[in-house]
Order: C-alpha cells, then sequence, then structure tokens
C-alpha cells in the first residue's frame, strides 16, 4: 500500500479500514443524560445493565450516568488534572507529592461512580456485588462476553 499526503485522504481510509477491522458490536444501551459514555463513544463492549465496559477482558465500572453533564465533566477535569499530576510526582521522583496525587484522582473516581459504593440499586444481595475489574469470563457476564466472540462474523 502506498502511503500519500493526508490532503489525499488516506488517512481517513486507514482509519476507516481499521474501524471496520475491529468494530466491536454493542449492546442498545444508552444512558439517561443523551450524551453517549466515553466507553461506547471509544468503542468498548458495554455490558447490557450499563454498569461497565470491557477492555482486554477486565470490566470496569461505568461513570455513574445519573450525574448532569456539567458535574461529570468538572469530575473528569479534576480526574486528569490529578493523573497529570501522578505523571508529574513520578517524574520527579517526589513520594509526597505522589501520594497527594493518588489521593486527588481516587477522590475524583469516586465522585465520577467509578470506584466506591455502586451507583446503581441492587435488586438482590447477588447484585450489589461490584465485579470492578474481574476478568468478564469469570464473573456474571461470562456468557454475555462470550458471545461477543459469537457474534463478531
Amino acid at each position: 500500500m502506498t502511503i500519500g499526503s493526508a490532503s489525499e485522504g488516506w488517512a481517513s481510509n486507514v482509519s476507516h479500514a481499521l474501524v471496520e477491522q475491529f468494530e466491536v458490536r454493542f449492546t442498545d444501551w444508552k444512558p439517561a443524560t443523551g450524551n453517549p459514555p466515553k466507553a461506547e463513544r471509544m468503542r468498548y463492549p458495554i455490558t447490557p445493565d450499563g454498569r461497565y465496559f470491557v477492555v482486554r477482558g477486565r470490566l470496569w465500572r461505568m461513570s455513574d450516568p445519573s450525574l448532569p453533564e456539567d458535574r461529570r465533566q468538572q469530575l473528569v477535569n479534576e480526574l486528569m488534572d490529578a493523573r497529570r499530576a501522578v505523571r508529574d510526582a513520578n517524574r520527579a521522583d517526589d513520594a509526597a507529592a505522589l501520594k497527594t496525587a493518588r489521593a486527588a484522582v481516587d477522590k475524583a473516581k469516586v465522585a465520577l461512580g467509578e470506584r466506591g459504593p455502586i451507583w446503581w440499586e441492587p435488586r438482590d444481595e447477588d447484585d450489589a456485588k461490584d465485579w470492578n475489574r474481574f476478568l468478564a469470563k469469570n464473573s456474571p457476564y461470562a456468557d454475555w462476553f462470550a458471545s461477543l466472540d459469537d457474534t463478531s462474523g
């Protein structure tokens, strides 16, 4: 394949081909806010109940969809600032700053609903378990996750 200039449209053709090649099928779940969650925009599969997205077979808890968009964005900005502070503290080899920055990351993630108490109303005792960071194949989502491979063509 000959790579031309971006003005010749090669970049959009290559990215379109990659998207087609690695496209993942999704559930029909949509948040109440009308804005798609980050995981959906990033093309990761979302569990049918909308609680988790899957990256490399691992479940990661979604942000609380009941957060108002302006509050969610404020918390995301705080999270990104805290992550940059972690990076900077690591580069500076500053243990005290690293501890503070990691605490700020955790605080933002808890406020977003990605850590800490679950944000959904559990139907029963089993539904109250948080499967964050578990492998999908070792969770109640195992059958759903296995079906993604079956339907990918």
